[in-house]
């Protein structure tokens, strides 16, 4: 399944994964932690073990300060 990431402020790649891939596979795939990062399909936030079921996510990057 090909799938569609835009990274909100650094750009968008289209990446490869399994039919049965989840959004922790896709976030692996462009680099990131599942931990490090929120997936949102259509302005919504998603969980990372539930099966992608769209072409296009956008990552936000979380920013941690202390």
């Amino acid at each position: 399944m090909e799938v569609s990431v835009e990274i909100v402020g650094e750009g968008e790649e289209t990446v490869s994964v399994p039919d049965d891939a989840d959004y922790a596979a896709v976030v692996k795939e462009v680099g990131y932690s599942p931990h490090e990062v929120t997936v949102l399909v259509d302005d919504s936030p998603v969980p990372e073990d539930a099966p992608v079921a769209v072409d296009h996510v956008r990552i936000l990057r979380l920013i941690a300060g202390g």
